[in-house]
C-alpha cells in the first residue's frame, strides 16, 4: 500500500528557513547591503517572497537572524556547547586577552562574518529597533564576557578595585571597532596585542 502520510510541514519550514538563511547570508557578501532585497533572496532561496514576510518584516530581520544562527552553528563547530564561549582564566589576563581579540580579528576579517555585520551595523544605525535587537542578541552577551573575566581579574588582583568593567571592556573592544569600521589602518594580531598592553597599562593596580 502506498505511503499516505502527510509530508512533515515542520521539516519543510525548516528547509526553507536554512534556505533562506543561506540565501541572505550569501547575497549580502555578493552584492552589499544596498542591493540585496527580500525578492533576491526568495529567488536564491526557492520560496516565495511571501513566505519570508510571513516570517520577517524586513531584511534586515532575516539577515539578522541568519547572523545569529551562523554564530550558533560557529560555537557549536567549536564546541562552545550551549552557553556559548568564554575568555578562558589562565590566570594570565593580558595573554588571555589577547587570544580573545586576536579571535576577535580574525572574525572581522573573515568575508563570511565580515559583509553580514557592516551591514547589520549599518542598517542599525537607522533602525533603532534593530539596533536594539542587534545589541541584546549579539553583541551584549560577547560583552559581558569581557565583564565577567575583569571581575576574574579585580578579585585577583590584577586590575584595579575601583574600575568599572563596562568601561575598561570598551578600552579593548572600541580599538577593534574602530579600526575595522573606518578602515583607517589593517587589523591585526598585531595591533590586537598592543590594544591589550596599552589598555592594561592604564588598568594596573597603583
Amino acid at each position: 500500500m502506498a505511503d499516505t502520510k502527510a509530508p512533515d510541514s515542520t521539516r519543510r519550514s525548516e528547509r526553507s528557513r536554512r534556505a533562506i538563511y543561506d540565501a541572505a547570508l550569501s547575497l549580502v557578501g555578493e552584492t552589499g547591503y544596498a542591493k540585496t532585497t527580500i525578492e533576491g533572496i526568495a529567488a536564491r532561496a526557492g520560496v516565495g517572497k511571501q513566505t519570508i514576510y510571513r516570517w520577517w518584516p524586513s531584511k534586515a530581520a532575516v539577515l539578522l537572524e541568519a547572523f545569529i544562527d551562523l554564530g550558533n552553528q560557529a560555537a557549536e563547530a567549536a564546541g562552545a556547547g550551549a552557553e556559548g564561549y568564554e575568555i578562558p582564566d589562565t590566570g594570565d589576563l593580558a595573554a588571555d586577552l589577547k587570544l580573545v581579540l586576536r579571535a576577535t580579528v580574525d572574525e572581522l576579517v573573515d568575508p563570511k562574518y565580515e559583509a553580514p555585520t557592516r551591514a547589520l551595523t549599518a542598517a542599525g544605525i537607522v533602525d533603532p529597533e534593530l539596533c536594539a535587537e542587534f545589541v541584546e542578541k549579539l553583541l551584549e552577551p560577547q560583552l559581558q564576557l569581557y565583564v565577567q573575566r575583569l571581575r576574574t581579574a579585580q578579585e585577583a588582583g590584577d586590575v584595579r578595585a575601583g574600575i568599572d568593567p563596562h568601561i575598561a571592556l570598551e578600552l579593548l573592544v572600541g580599538p577593534l571597532a574602530h579600526r575595522w569600521l573606518l578602515r583607517t589602518r589593517p587589523l591585526t594580531h598585531e595591533y590586537a596585542d598592543a590594544v591589550v598592553d596599552y589598555a592594561l597599562g592604564g588598568l594596573a593596580p597603583r
